[in-house]
Protein backbone atom coordinates (compact mmCIF):
# COMPACT_ATOMS: atom_id res chain seq x y z
CA UNK A 1 0.00 0.00 0.00
CA UNK A 2 0.99 2.93 -1.12
CA UNK A 3 2.83 5.89 1.52
CA UNK A 4 0.41 9.06 1.72
CA UNK A 5 2.99 11.98 1.49
CA UNK A 6 0.92 14.16 3.46
CA UNK A 7 1.46 12.13 6.57
CA UNK A 8 5.51 11.64 6.43
CA UNK A 9 7.18 12.84 9.90
CA UNK A 10 9.81 14.99 9.14
CA UNK A 11 12.28 15.05 12.47
CA UNK A 12 15.53 17.22 12.29
CA UNK A 13 17.65 14.93 14.49
CA UNK A 14 20.88 16.51 15.15
CA UNK A 15 22.61 18.81 11.99
CA UNK A 16 20.21 16.72 9.64
CA UNK A 17 17.11 16.07 8.19
CA UNK A 18 14.67 12.70 8.45
CA UNK A 19 11.65 11.93 6.55
CA UNK A 20 10.16 9.01 7.93
CA UNK A 21 9.09 7.25 4.93
CA UNK A 22 8.13 4.00 6.27
CA UNK A 23 7.66 3.22 10.02
CA UNK A 24 8.69 -0.13 11.90
CA UNK A 25 4.54 -0.39 13.14
CA UNK A 26 3.33 0.32 9.38
CA UNK A 27 3.73 -3.40 8.54
CA UNK A 28 4.39 -6.85 10.14
CA UNK A 29 8.17 -6.96 10.01
CA UNK A 30 9.57 -4.05 11.78
CA UNK A 31 10.70 -2.45 9.04
CA UNK A 32 11.78 1.38 8.77
CA UNK A 33 12.88 3.23 5.64
CA UNK A 34 14.15 6.43 7.08
CA UNK A 35 15.37 9.15 4.48
CA UNK A 36 18.04 11.45 5.00
CA UNK A 37 19.44 14.68 4.40
CA UNK A 38 22.97 15.59 5.57
CA UNK A 39 25.16 18.43 4.92
CA UNK A 40 28.89 18.13 3.69
CA UNK A 41 31.37 16.81 6.41
CA UNK A 42 28.18 15.46 8.15
CA UNK A 43 29.70 12.12 9.99
CA UNK A 44 28.25 9.90 13.30
CA UNK A 45 30.56 9.08 15.87
CA UNK A 46 31.74 5.10 14.99
CA UNK A 47 28.84 2.91 16.25
CA UNK A 48 27.40 -0.25 16.75
CA UNK A 49 23.82 -0.90 16.14
CA UNK A 50 23.33 -4.09 18.30
CA UNK A 51 19.68 -5.65 17.56
CA UNK A 52 19.77 -4.60 13.51
CA UNK A 53 21.54 -4.52 10.30
CA UNK A 54 21.59 -1.19 8.34
CA UNK A 55 21.05 -0.71 4.67
CA UNK A 56 22.29 2.78 3.33
CA UNK A 57 20.64 3.57 -0.61
CA UNK A 58 22.20 6.80 -1.62
CA UNK A 59 20.12 8.87 -3.54
CA UNK A 60 22.06 12.26 -4.11
CA UNK A 61 25.84 13.04 -3.32
CA UNK A 62 28.57 10.83 -2.13
CA UNK A 63 29.72 9.10 1.05
CA UNK A 64 32.12 7.66 2.53
CA UNK A 65 31.89 4.39 5.06
CA UNK A 66 34.11 3.08 7.15
CA UNK A 67 32.61 -0.36 8.33
CA UNK A 68 34.41 -3.31 10.31
CA UNK A 69 37.72 -1.24 9.49
CA UNK A 70 37.36 -0.96 5.62
CA UNK A 71 36.85 1.68 3.91
CA UNK A 72 33.89 1.92 0.67
CA UNK A 73 32.52 5.03 -1.10
CA UNK A 74 28.78 5.36 -2.27
CA UNK A 75 27.12 7.36 -4.97
CA UNK A 76 23.99 7.59 -5.95
CA UNK A 77 22.31 4.68 -6.75
CA UNK A 78 24.54 2.57 -4.56
CA UNK A 79 23.71 0.36 -1.46
CA UNK A 80 25.76 -0.54 0.95
CA UNK A 81 25.11 -3.18 3.91
CA UNK A 82 26.43 -2.45 7.89
CA UNK A 83 25.66 -5.80 9.72
CA UNK A 84 25.00 -5.56 13.46
CA UNK A 85 27.65 -6.17 15.90
CA UNK A 86 30.08 -4.45 13.72
CA UNK A 87 31.28 -0.30 13.79
CA UNK A 88 30.49 1.87 11.16
CA UNK A 89 30.01 5.19 10.28
CA UNK A 90 30.07 7.49 7.14
CA UNK A 91 30.97 11.21 5.99
CA UNK A 92 29.06 13.09 3.62
CA UNK A 93 31.94 13.96 1.11
CA UNK A 94 30.03 15.79 -1.76
CA UNK A 95 30.15 19.49 -1.31
CA UNK A 96 26.27 19.80 -1.62
CA UNK A 97 26.24 17.00 1.29
CA UNK A 98 24.10 13.76 0.32
CA UNK A 99 20.59 12.29 0.54
CA UNK A 100 20.29 8.52 1.61
CA UNK A 101 17.68 5.83 2.44
CA UNK A 102 18.46 3.96 5.75
CA UNK A 103 16.57 0.59 5.83
CA UNK A 104 16.59 -1.27 9.24
CA UNK A 105 14.35 -4.05 11.02
CA UNK A 106 12.98 -3.92 14.38
CA UNK A 107 12.63 -0.15 15.37
CA UNK A 108 15.71 0.56 17.95
CA UNK A 109 17.27 3.36 15.09
CA UNK A 110 13.78 4.59 14.33
CA UNK A 111 13.32 5.26 18.15
CA UNK A 112 16.90 6.33 18.78
CA UNK A 113 15.72 8.94 15.53
CA UNK A 114 12.59 10.23 17.60
CA UNK A 115 13.95 10.20 20.97
CA UNK A 116 16.31 13.14 19.51
CA UNK A 117 14.50 14.31 16.68
CA UNK A 118 12.45 17.13 16.78
CA UNK A 119 9.88 18.23 14.40
CA UNK A 120 11.36 19.64 10.75
CA UNK A 121 10.07 23.58 11.18
CA UNK A 122 11.13 23.88 7.82
CA UNK A 123 11.81 21.40 4.76
CA UNK A 124 15.80 20.97 4.45
CA UNK A 125 18.25 21.18 7.07
CA UNK A 126 18.04 22.89 10.58
CA UNK A 127 20.69 25.11 11.41
CA UNK A 128 24.24 24.10 12.19
CA UNK A 129 24.31 23.58 15.94
CA UNK A 130 28.01 22.87 15.90
CA UNK A 131 29.96 20.25 18.20
CA UNK A 132 28.04 18.68 20.90
CA UNK A 133 29.00 19.61 24.52
CA UNK A 134 30.21 17.33 27.05
CA UNK A 135 26.93 17.01 28.52
CA UNK A 136 25.25 16.51 25.03
CA UNK A 137 27.74 13.93 23.99
CA UNK A 138 26.75 12.05 27.51
CA UNK A 139 23.48 12.27 26.61
CA UNK A 140 23.63 11.30 22.82
CA UNK A 141 25.71 7.87 24.25
CA UNK A 142 23.02 7.28 26.47
CA UNK A 143 20.24 7.79 24.48
CA UNK A 144 22.02 5.47 21.99
CA UNK A 145 22.29 2.39 24.09
CA UNK A 146 18.30 2.94 25.19
CA UNK A 147 18.05 2.18 21.44
CA UNK A 148 20.79 -0.72 20.95
CA UNK A 149 23.35 1.94 19.31
CA UNK A 150 26.30 1.55 21.20
CA UNK A 151 29.25 4.60 20.41
CA UNK A 152 32.48 3.17 20.06
CA UNK A 153 34.99 5.82 18.01
CA UNK A 154 34.80 9.52 17.09
CA UNK A 155 33.25 10.25 13.37
CA UNK A 156 35.42 10.38 10.12
CA UNK A 157 37.15 13.12 9.74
Amino acid sequence: MPTDQRSLEQLWFLNTQVILRIRHSDGTDGLSVLEHRVPFGDSPPLHIHRNEDEVFHVLEGELRFLAGGREVRARAGDSVLTVKGVPHTYRAESQEGARFLTIVRGGDFEGLVRALGRPAERDGLPDAAGPPSPEQAQALAEACLRHGVELVGPPLG
